[in-house]
């Protein structure tokens, strides 16, 4: 059974599973130490054993240290990854992982390469690091034996400095997201609702459905999921009449939202400009077949025209919508299906599966 160890950017979570254990967890024949970032200076569960999160995947929680992003400390910069490093191989020694695949998520791993022992690395690149010094990301990849990359400018980003990258984009958990039960959870409420769903963060541009719902008082927006403080939209949409913010909810009941809608929007965000990555969100509307508009970035390559309405300002965006409500339901329903299909998870997992096993990584 091969052994993994692999270094997340984000904890292990049962209501929102990330791009990285949607593939962890689905690797075959393999056995998997999942390691996450602690959540704050003062998380003491890296002194917990670590959880048994699938039958094949234990997680842990790294010690809370400081991360400079200058290096111009130094000393104390050695010392936060010193204590990191010795901590995983401490936790695979005592495992008896042995020359284990080092699956690597972000450039800050790249000062962990020295300090662990491992036989193959991978780095799944799922987003822009420019929050980060280039030369962390530009040497992880040099070092990587294979960079998988989930859109195509990342992989063009990251051509310099590896020749063996594949173009691995986003999923989606098909079989939860292809159907819905019959309960209402908008009992009552006739108005055609448009819905979105996700973590509502302060940089989320919601300023397309204040402007859609303040001109069409007679549609209803749904935003589901939970709420950062400070959105600078979110103050005005709470005084509409016409807009329902039903907080977070079980990962199992967000199809039943889902389906409930007439058509399903995606926004942007403020905080990563001109980003060419498609949501797992996006994929998970595309598998209702319910009718999709998206909010694009000026100049950027349109994603899925042939099912998906594309807007690039609030003006549009309304227009958009108005347009998916009278679109016929059997038009394009199933080819939007199709796309979905074509993304699971599993067919993913499957593709890397299949270019770790060419490349002698499995």
């Amino acid at each position: 059974m091969k052994q993994i160890l692999c270094l997340s950017s984000e904890p292990w979570s049962n209501r929102l599973p990330c791009r990285t254990q949607q593939l962890i967890s689905r690797l075959r024949d393999a056995q998997i130490l999942y390691f996450s970032p602690a959540q704050s200076r003062r998380d003491r569960s890296f002194r917990e054993k670590g959880r048994r999160v699938r039958p094949n995947v234990t997680a842990y929680t790294l010690p809370p240290v400081p991360f400079p992003i200058s290096e111009h400390n130094r000393l104390l910069f050695q010392m936060a990854w010193n204590k990191v490093g010795r901590y995983i191989q401490n936790t695979a020694q005592s495992r008896h992982f042995t020359e284990p695949l080092l699956w690597t998520t972000s450039p800050r791993h790249i000062h962990l390469l020295d300090r662990l022992e491992y036989g193959a690395l991978v780095y799944d690149c799922d987003r822009d690091w420019d929050n980060l010094p280039p030369h962390w990301e530009g040497s992880l990849a040099q070092a990587a034996d294979v960079v998988f990359a989930a859109s195509s400018l990342l992989a063009d980003r990251l051509s310099p400095c590896s020749c063996n990258i594949a173009l691995l984009p986003n999923g989606v958990n098909l079989p939860l997201f292809a159907s819905a039960s019959r309960h209402d959870p908008l009992p009552g409420v006739t108005a055609p609702i448009f819905g979105w769903c996700g973590t509502i963060r302060r940089s989320l541009d919601l300023s397309p459905v204040l402007y859609a719902a303040q001109a069409r008082p007679d549609w209803g927006f749904l935003l589901l999921g939970g709420v950062e403080p400070d959105n600078p939209f979110l103050r005005r949409l709470n005084k509409l009449s016409n807009v329902f913010l039903p907080g977070p909810r079980p990962v199992t009941e967000v199809p039943d939202w889902l389906y409930r809608c007439d058509a399903l929007v995606d926004l942007l965000r403020q905080d990563r400009p001109y980003d060419d990555v498609a949501s797992p969100r996006l994929y998970e509307y595309l598998a209702t077949g319910k009718p999709v508009i998206t909010m694009l970035w000026p100049g950027q390559v349109e994603r899925y025209p042939d099912v998906v309405y594309n807007a690039h300002d609030p003006e549009e965006f309304a227009t958009l919508c108005a347009h998916a409500l009278e679109e016929d339901p059997s038009f394009v329903a199933q080819r939007r299906r199709d796309h979905a299909a074509m993304a699971a998870w599993s067919g993913r997992t499957q593709e890397v599966e299949r270019i770790l096993t060419t490349a002698g990584l499995l």
